[in-house]
């Protein structure tokens, strides 16, 4: 495979990274994958895919890369690529997750269930050696996936002391969060700690103007020290400018046409303007959809910019019950 040969970079790129979880696998919840993918999603379709993504974001300026064994076969493909490319592995952050197995046999629907979340020690020790085999190295962030308030790896002091013993050898121990109650289950993060230090120093964590409710805890986590990654700035692509097309996203239409910036540009760079924010993913699937992404490293959103769509953010009940009715496709 070619190298990857970075272009001029932009300071500005660097805050932002490339999440997998739309090409690593047939089936996810992103709006409009029947216009963005190949018709026939099969593993070398997206394994090709996947790599001309990372190729891409790579070249503009890009050096950090999420991904999670959930996410069918992307860790796989990001080590492929890695191995393919020692300069630009040499040069590139690489976070994943575990404490979900993927479960829907590479397909897209018809599937009962996608994938099963469990943080038990049992599963750590099985999936931190799948990571290994499949990224051909450690991550340089390993986060326990979709923590809730009522997550056991918030207090199964088993599963502490191995993760602490990742940590020793250099590895960023953290969690991503999901649902409404993301900010206490942040903040009870916070509070853990193993052998008289704290245990976590990385969150990623869900923000967008439709959905900002966790920002004071990642705040408190970012003056803690923590690396805070955002994901799902686009909302599941509610934000993107084919989708932001009814009343609840008016706000962020009428900024777009005011500025002559692109909804989903700014959508990110509404996150990247939160002053906690060291990273925001983008989900693109497609090159096209990567190069609008990061135009947001151009956009500066002005206090002004902010508070016009601050009218934007739902009740974070209501947002994750519409995030959980997105159907797999």
């Amino acid at each position: 495979m070619p190298a990857a040969a970075p272009g001029p970079v932009r300071p500005s790129i660097a805050r932002f990274g490339l999440g997998t979880a739309a090409v690593g696998r047939p089936g996810y919840i992103t709006l409009g994958r029947d216009l963005d993918l190949p018709a026939e999603r099969t593993v070398e379709a997206m394994r090709e895919r996947t790599h001309a993504l990372l190729d891409a974001a790579f070249a503009a300026g890009v050096r950090y890369f999420d991904t999670a064994r959930s996410y069918g076969r992307a860790e796989e493909f990001l080590g492929e690529w890695l191995a393919a490319r020692p300069g630009a592995a040499a040069e590139s952050t690489v976070g994943s997750k575990w404490g979900y197995t993927y479960t829907a046999d590479w397909r897209a629907s018809g599937v009962p269930v996608h994938e099963v979340k469990e943080h038990a020690v049992a599963v750590f020790d099985r999936q931190v050696k799948e990571t290994l085999a499949s990224l051909g190295r450690h991550p340089d962030v390993y986060l326990v996936h979709s923590v809730t308030p009522d997550s056991p790896a918030l207090t199964d002091t088993a599963l502490h002391a191995r993760l602490a013993e990742l940590a020793a050898e250099g590895v960023r121990i953290g969690l991503s969060t999901s649902g409404p109650a993301q900010g206490e289950a942040v903040r009870a993060a916070l509070a853990v700690e193993f052998g008289g230090r704290p245990l976590f120093g990385a969150v990623q964590a869900t923000w967008n103007v439709l959905e900002p409710s966790a920002g004071p805890a990642l705040a408190e986590a970012h003056a803690a020290g923590w690396l805070v990654v955002v994901k799902e700035g686009m909302a599941n692509g509610r934000l993107a400018d084919r989708h932001a097309t009814g009343p609840d996203t008016a706000a962020l239409r009428a900024l777009a046409a005011r500025t002559g910036a692109r909804c989903d540009a700014l959508a990110l760079a509404a996150a990247a303007a939160q002053p906690w924010a060291d990273l925001v993913l983008s989900g693109a699937a497609t090159a096209e959809q990567l190069a609008s992404n990061l135009t947001a490293a151009d956009l500066a959103p002005t206090a002004e910019d902010l508070a016009a769509l601050a009218p934007l953010a739902e009740p974070a009940d209501a947002y994750w019950r519409t995030r959980a009715g997105l159907p797999w496709a």
